[in-house]
């Protein structure tokens, strides 16, 4: 089996909006060692809820960005990190509602993805199940907290972190990582 680095996180997730520069150069670093990244959505909520009384609180139901990753990631798997990039930047730094169905298929056509074939992936009952297995992987494994980054090799998962660390505590664990499992 092939080594690998698996990235889970949630779209709706300000550290995992954070991590993405550190992440971007460990994505190199894996690279280089021929290590392919793969992104699993990790569900931080899902079905959107209102609060009630005098405060009214939106909570967002984060299922919407979620599918669109791993649909994105069922047609082009080498796209995945820049949509991701997109939904994060549309969210964090835009104000985007990356709950939208229609902006989820612009935000996917600006990594080249088709958006007729996206939004038809979206759409479907397999992309819904295939998300509901990304958000249950994650929760038999008993992670609780993004960004969470797994290493990969013969089948056995390494954590290298749960939560946010900053690039010069994770650069140097993931190198003797890479160096114990060549």
């Amino acid at each position: 089996m092939a080594r690998r680095l698996i990235y889970v996180m949630d779209p709706l997730c300000s550290w995992c909006f954070a991590f993405m520069p550190v992440l971007q150069r460990l994505a190199e670093i894996a690279e280089a060692e021929g290590m392919s990244l793969q992104i699993v959505a990790g569900g931080l909520r899902h079905e959107g809820e209102k609060g009630t009384g005098s405060i009214e609180l939106t909570i967002y139901d984060n299922e919407p960005p979620c599918r669109a990753i791993v649909s994105a990631r069922s047609l082009d798997p080498s796209k995945v990190l820049p949509f991701v990039i997109q939904l994060q930047q549309g969210f964090h730094s835009k104000g985007m509602d990356i709950m939208r169905p229609n902006l989820l298929v612009k935000l996917a056509e600006r990594v080249g993805l088709e958006a007729a074939q996206f939004a038809q992936l979206f759409d479907s009952e397999e992309m819904r199940n295939a998300t509901l297995d990304d958000f249950h992987w994650v929760e038999n494994l008993g992670i609780a907290g993004f960004p969470t980054l797994l290493a990969e090799a013969k089948g056995q998962l390494a954590l290298l972190t749960n939560g946010y660390q900053p690039l010069e505590q994770l650069e140097p664990l993931l190198k003797r990582w890479l160096v114990q499992n060549k």
